[in-house]
């Protein structure tokens, strides 16, 4: 039974790095072999859930400005699976969850910088879906709930965001941890593990610093989707850590 991921992408330049986070990655990429991985990024909103149905090899999209010219020069050339695509369909569509398909978008880099680190060699078919950030995060469950059976079939379903994203809070020379940051994941791990899901539901009503947290929810879902399409009783954390002052790694394995 493969079981869900919840990852932090951070910054774009984690695909240059190699530290505590990204040796995590690596580990779980050695770990886990997955026949396939359908993957939910926060760098792709659409007001009807959009599937990857693309044939062949993905472009890299750098959708992002100001790195290294190094991280416009990598590639990550992941093969699509249409089949995979449509199977995916079917899920949402029999839980009266509408989709629609895309067979041009390429990975942008809320997939392709966690994916290099998990398999270096792009050898796994990727099916990339798109996220309704306003949809009520019960429903961003359900979403991942529809398509739990993939996991008894060795299929990765990977949740790409952060729970800690607020740029306007960044601190360039931080040395220390914001506090709020911290008692924000902190709740909601403590809510995760205990499978406490109609209070995670109500995170941004009863969370503290929620609002702060999460100014807007498109990196916050990812979660959701994860949590729901998992097979575990109780999650495992798999990092916790935090860069600019409050910027999480926070990520979790259900």
């Amino acid at each position: 039974m493969m079981p869900s991921l919840f990852l932090a992408h951070g910054s774009p330049m984690i695909a240059l790095q190699e530290n505590a986070y990204t040796n995590v990655l690596s580990e779980i990429g050695k770990a886990e072999k997955p026949e396939a991985i359908v993957i939910f990024t926060a760098h792709w909103e659409t007001p009807v859930l959009t599937i990857s149905s693309v044939e062949g090899e993905y472009e890299t999209i750098y959708d992002f400005g100001g790195f290294p010219e190094e991280l416009y020069q990598m590639k990550y050339p992941a093969k699509g699976s249409p089949d995979l695509a449509k199977r995916l369909s079917e899920l949402l569509k029999s839980a009266n969850i509408d989709s629609q398909f895309d067979h041009r978008r390429g990975l942008d880099h809320g997939s392709w910088t966690l994916l290099k680190h998990l398999y270096p060699d792009a050898d796994i078919p990727v099916v990339q879906v798109s996220v309704q950030p306003f949809l009520p995060l019960e429903q961003q469950f359900k979403i991942g709930e529809a398509i739990r059976s993939l996991g008894e079939d060795h299929i990765l379903v990977i949740g790409s965001g952060v729970t800690v994203h607020n740029l306007r809070q960044i601190n360039w020379g931080a040395t220390e941890v914001e506090e709020w940051a911290v008692q924000f994941d902190s709740w909601l791990e403590e809510n995760m593990l205990k499978g406490d899901y109609d209070t995670l539901f109500r995170t941004m009503e009863e969370a503290p610093h929620a609002q702060r947290a999460v100014p807007r929810p498109e990196h916050f879902i990812p979660l959701f989707i994860a949590m729901g399409a998992g097979n575990r009783e109780t999650p495992d954390i798999l990092f916790k850590g935090y860069e600019l002052g409050s910027i999480s790694y926070l990520s979790a394995a259900f």
